[in-house]
């Protein structure tokens, strides 16, 4: 007997960034089949973090991320997208950077069938900068853009030159371009379903 081969699913998901305000988020699709360490990678680049610090899912199922047996995490290498939330409206969470806690809900929107000829992941929209790296989460972003709004403020030129900006215009908390987005997952994207 020969064993049919399923057609490959997709999950899309909407990743918001915790205690942003007005909400950060993307909604992406990926290969449900990604392992969590892939999707660490997705995240990465649909957001613009620069993967430099330590991040954690957890999960139903548990915590995965760098293995670590003091902190309870086992490798996300070995867990996939689709184990550890296979259906619709199922929710789990990632933390990226364990100083400033960049925590983010993923929800999974809907597992359908891949398209033929599209490349996942891939990002369909989204809303809101990414806040930059170090600035101290959520809390230390508001305050970051509250020195940016105002040039008297004691900080200002010293926080424009710590962001490599010349004015406070160059940096835009709304702006979102999800072409850039998808610039950014190309080199991860893969066809699941060709001729």
């Amino acid at each position: 007997m020969v064993a049919r081969r399923t057609a490959p699913t997709i999950h899309r998901i909407k990743v918001t960034l915790v205690g942003s305000r007005p909400p950060i988020w993307r909604r992406l699709e990926v290969a449900s089949t990604i392992t969590l360490r892939a999707l660490h990678t997705v995240l990465q680049a649909a957001f613009g973090w620069e993967d430099c610090h330590l991040w954690v899912f957890d999960s139903s199922l548990g915590r995965y991320g760098v293995a670590d047996r003091e902190l309870q995490i086992a490798g996300a290498a070995a867990r996939r997208l689709d184990q550890v939330a296979p259906a619709g409206q199922d929710r789990l969470s990632y933390t990226y950077d364990f100083g400033d806690d960049w925590e983010h809900t993923i929800l999974v929107e809907a597992v359908t069938s891949a398209e033929f000829g599209i490349a996942y992941p891939r990002c369909l929209d989204g809303r809101g900068a990414c806040p930059p790296e170090d600035c101290g989460g959520v809390w230390g972003y508001d305050h970051l853009l509250e020195i940016l709004a105002d040039p008297h403020h004691e900080e200002h030129e010293d926080r424009l030159e710590w962001l490599g900006l010349d004015s406070a215009d160059q940096f835009n908390p709304t702006a979102f371009d999800v072409a850039r987005a998808n610039t950014a997952l190309s080199a991860l994207a893969t066809v699941l379903i060709k001729n």
